[in-house]
């Protein structure tokens, strides 16, 4: 096929709207309710957008549909132009808006009790027009929306990436991650409690598509333990918390999470290895807005204070 045949007036914008949704939903009758047309128009579009590629798009099954080698292909391109024209239209709007704006930061438990709040505080104090819409999501999920212009950065724990090429990870620092408990709990009275000696209580454990959950999954089995048989799976820092408060329970949390709330206490059994490194993604290819790059900046500055406030715990033993 010669790629300026998609230059040629054929290839319309609703076909890059149209082939995302599909994919995203795996069905053309789901992609139809959620673009609000009929399945006859989807279907036509699809048809269109084929004949225009010369190729097809999806594999059509008794349970849905899946992109072909094409489709995928087409789909990650369809994704990253839709999210340029987002962003040139916010972009529009805040330089016609003067220092008015929006920013939508995606998050996932590290960084989001103090350096998000620290940062986006500081953003308000400078441009208090400025909107800012925080999403909390699992690392897959904002993954999949930062590539897709759903957000304009996320903030979390930095982890080897898939999408090498399509985005852009930015270190900010390195927290530990402590047991914590509420202030009173049995085992704060133990010296120095083994994990062996924890693993009876109530557990709170990440789910299971973090790289935290791994994480304490291999300090467990490196000690020859098998995960506590009651626990709780969950990514709601709020439920969280309220467990922890109610309840005998212990969880594995970045240590930002409990340092300064006097109704939680870290206990001084170690997590060998177990450590957050916390940073700010972007996508790789797409220019930034001005209020998504001053949330970053203060992002930064924000981060430098807390590098100072935890680097007595660099390198040391939990205590």
């Amino acid at each position: 096929m010669d790629p300026d045949r998609l230059l040629d007036g054929r290839l319309k914008l609703r076909h890059l709207v149209l082939v995302t949704t599909i994919a995203e939903h795996g069905s053309v009758v789901r992609a139809a309710e959620h673009l609000h047309v009929t399945q006859p128009v989807v279907t036509r579009g699809l048809r269109e957008l084929e004949a225009v590629l010369g190729v097809q798009v999806f594999d059509r099954g008794p349970r849905g549909v899946s992109p072909t080698m094409y489709g995928r292909a087409f789909v990650e391109h369809a994704q990253a132009v839709l999210a340029q024209i987002r962003q040139a239209g916010r972009h529009v709007s805040e330089l016609s808006e003067g220092q008015v704006g929006s920013v939508t930061v995606g998050t996932h438990l590290a960084g989001s009790n103090v350096l998000l709040p620290m940062a986006i505080g500081r953003l308000k104090r400078e441009r208090p027009r400025v909107s800012v819409i925080v999403k909390e999501a699992t690392p897959d999920v904002l993954a999949a929306d930062l590539l897709a212009g759903q957000v304009d950065l996320t903030v979390g724990r930095l982890t080897p990436s898939d999408e090498v090429g399509r985005t852009v990870q930015i270190r900010l620092y390195s927290e530990p991650v402590r047991l914590v408990t509420r202030t009173g709990h049995p085992a704060q009275s133990l010296t120095s409690p083994s994990l062996a000696e924890l693993v009876g209580y109530p557990w709170i454990l990440p789910v299971g598509q973090t790289a935290l959950r791994r994480e304490v999954e291999e300090v467990f089995f490196t000690q020859g333990l098998a995960l506590p048989a009651d626990r709780v799976e969950c990514t709601s820092m709020l439920t969280l918390r309220s467990l922890l408060l109610t309840n005998d329970a212990i969880a594995a949390l970045p240590m930002l999470i409990a340092d300064g709330d006097d109704r939680l206490a870290m206990l001084p059994t170690p997590l060998h290895g177990v450590r957050r490194l916390v940073g700010a993604t972007i996508a790789q290819n797409r220019a930034p807005s001005p209020s998504s790059s001053l949330l970053l900046h203060h992002l930064q500055q924000a981060a430098a204070e807390i590098r100072q406030r935890l680097a007595p715990h660099d390198g040391s033993m939990p205590g």
